[in-house]
C-alpha cells in the first residue's frame, strides 16, 4: 500500500486562511490552528504528522461500525458507477433509496413503516416537526402548532430545529427563534430531582408535562420531541419510569410523539433503538449518524401508518423534501452499513463495552472534582464540578473544555470536552483493551487539569 504524506504545517495555514468551522472556538483556532486527521483504522485515527488518537467521540456520535470499512467505499463506488444521483422530487426514486425505505420498515418497530430521507439530523428534525403540523392541518385542526420539547435538548440547529434545542448557548447572537417552542425540565435528576426517588421524580415531570398542557391548551400542541437519551446536551439517562409515564399523557392528549434517534439510532444505546431500552414506539422518529456510521451524509424521518395515509389523503403536492432526499449513494452505503451492523451485532457490544466503561469510570467519582458519571451503551459522561457539595460549575473563564480538550489529546484520545466535562461515544467495534486505553487517558487528563 502507498504511504501518503501530508504538509501538516501548510495544511494548517490553508485551515486557518480559508475554513470557517461550525461549533469551534474560531478565535482560538486562528492562533493554535485545526487538528488534522487523515486516516482511520477501527477506533483509532492518525494525523497529518503520523500521531494516532483514540476516537472516543465517533466522529461526532456517528463512526458506529468503526473507521476503514473498505466495503463501504466499495458500496459507493459501485453505486457512483450505475447512477449517481437521482432525486425522490416528483416521484422519481432509486432501487437503494426504495430498498432502505424498505429496510428500516423491517427494522423500526410497528407502525413505523414509511420514511422520507435527508442529509443529515437538523434537517431530519425539522422534516418531524413540519410533518406533524401538517399532518394537523390536514386533520381539520390547524391550530396544533406548538411543540413540547426540554431543557438540555439538543435537536439541531437549522431554526426550527434550533427552536426545538434545548441549550441557551446555541440561540445565542442568532436572532429571533420560530415561535410555538416550550421547553420543559429534562430527566436530569443529579441537578432537578436531588432528595427525590426516581418515581417521585418522574411523577414531578409528568405533573408539569399536564400542567403545560392544560395552561396552553391541548388544542393548540402538535407533538412532543425528545430524544431518549438526551446527548449533545448533556448524556442525560432518563429513569426507567419515565418514557412510559410521559406517552401515556399524550396519548390522553392525542399529542404526537417524536422521538430524536439521530444519536441514539442504529446501536449506541445498546440496543438497535434508543425506544427499545424503554419500551415505547413514537408517532415519528428521527435518525441520522448511525445510519451510514458517517462514511456519507444521510439521515430520515419514519411515520406511522396513520400519519402516513393521512398524507397520502390530500390530492396535493406535499410541499416538503430536500435536494438530496434520498441520495442513491447514500442510501448504497447505508445498506451496506446495516449489514454490517445487524451482521456483527454491534449494538450488543455497546451495551457490554459501555457497561464496562460505566463501571471503571464510576470510580471517579471518589475524586472532588467529579460529581457525577453516568451514560446508557456507549453515551458516556463525566460531569465536573468546582463544589461536590453545592453542585457549582467551574466558571467561564476557567475555560474548563478547552483544558479539557488541550489535555486530553495530549494523551491520545478525542472526545468532546465541555464547561461540564468529557462525554465519550466511541465507536461500537471498540474492545476491552482499547476501553481500557480511553478509561486511563481521560481519568488522566482530569488530574492533569484539575490537580
Amino acid at each position: 500500500m502507498q504511504v501518503e504524506t501530508w504538509n501538516a504545517a501548510e495544511l494548517v495555514q490553508k485551515d486557518i486562511a480559508h475554513h470557517l468551522h461550525p461549533l469551534t472556538n474560531l478565535h482560538q483556532l486562528r492562533r493554535e490552528g485545526p487538528l488534522v486527521l487523515v486516516r482511520g483504522e477501527g477506533v483509532w485515527v492518525w494525523d497529518a504528522e503520523g500521531r494516532r488518537y483514540l476516537d472516543g467521540f465517533a466522529g461526532l456520535w456517528n463512526v458506529n461500525v468503526g473507521h476503514g470499512r473498505r466495503e463501504l467505499a466499495e458500496a459507493a463506488r459501485a453505486q457512483m458507477e450505475r447512477v449517481a444521483f437521482v432525486p425522490t422530487f416528483f416521484g422519481l426514486a432509486s432501487p437503494p433509496t426504495i430498498e432502505l425505505a424498505a429496510r428500516l420498515a423491517d427494522l423500526f418497530p410497528e407502525p413505523l413503516n414509511h420514511f422520507q430521507f435527508t442529509s443529515g439530523g437538523a434537517e431530519s428534525n425539522e422534516t418531524a416537526i413540519k410533518i406533524a403540523r401538517y399532518y394537523w392541518w390536514l386533520k381539520g385542526q390547524p391550530d396544533r402548532i406548538k411543540i413540547l420539547s426540554r431543557r438540555m435538548a439538543y435537536h439541531g440547529i437549522a431554526m426550527g430545529a434550533l427552536s426545538a434545542t434545548g441549550v441557551p448557548s446555541y440561540w445565542e447572537g442568532f436572532g429571533p427563534r420560530p415561535p410555538g417552542f416550550i421547553h420543559l425540565t429534562a430527566p436530569y435528576k443529579y441537578r432537578f430531582g436531588e432528595g427525590l426517588s426516581d418515581e417521585e421524580f418522574v411523577a414531578r415531570l409528568v405533573q408539569e408535562l399536564e400542567e403545560t398542557i392544560q395552561r396552553e391548551g391541548p388544542e393548540t400542541i402538535a407533538a412532543f420531541i425528545g430524544e431518549p437519551v438526551q446527548g449533545a446536551g448533556g448524556v442525560v439517562v432518563p429513569p426507567d419510569g419515565y418514557w412510559p409515564a410521559i406517552a401515556s399523557v399524550l396519548r390522553r392528549y392525542g399529542i404526537l410523539l417524536i422521538l430524536d434517534e439521530v444519536i441514539t439510532g442504529f446501536g449506541r444505546t445498546g440496543t438497535l433503538f434508543g425506544m427499545q431500552q424503554y419500551g415505547i414506539v413514537p408517532d415519528i422518529v428521527t435518525f441520522a449518524k448511525g445510519i451510514t456510521s458517517g462514511y456519507l451524509p444521510l439521515g430520515g424521518v419514519g411515520v406511522s401508518d396513520e400519519i402516513a395515509d393521512t398524507l397520502a389523503s390530500a390530492d396535493r403536492v406535499f410541499m416538503h423534501g430536500f435536494t438530496y432526499s434520498g441520495h442513491p449513494v447514500s442510501c448504497a452505503v447505508a445498506l451496506r452499513n446495516l449489514d454490517i451492523l445487524l451482521a456483527e451485532r454491534l449494538w450488543e457490544n455497546a451495551a457490554e463495552a459501555g457497561a464496562y466503561l460505566l463501571g471503571a469510570l464510576r470510580q471517579l467519582e471518589e475524586r472532588p472534582y467529579v460529581g457525577e458519571v453516568r451514560g446508557k451503551g456507549l453515551m458516556l459522561l463525566i460531569e465536573v464540578v468546582q463544589d461536590k457539595a453545592t453542585k457549582e460549575k467551574y466558571p467561564p473563564e476557567f475555560k474548563l473544555g478547552a483544558k479539557l480538550e488541550a489535555a486530553t489529546r495530549r494523551r491520545g484520545v478525542i472526545v468532546r470536552c465541555t464547561p461540564d466535562g468529557i462525554i465519550m461515544a466511541p465507536p461500537l467495534t471498540i474492545s476491552r483493551e482499547e476501553c481500557d486505553v480511553l478509561i486511563e487517558a481521560v481519568a488522566g487528563a482530569l488530574a492533569d487539569v484539575l490537580e
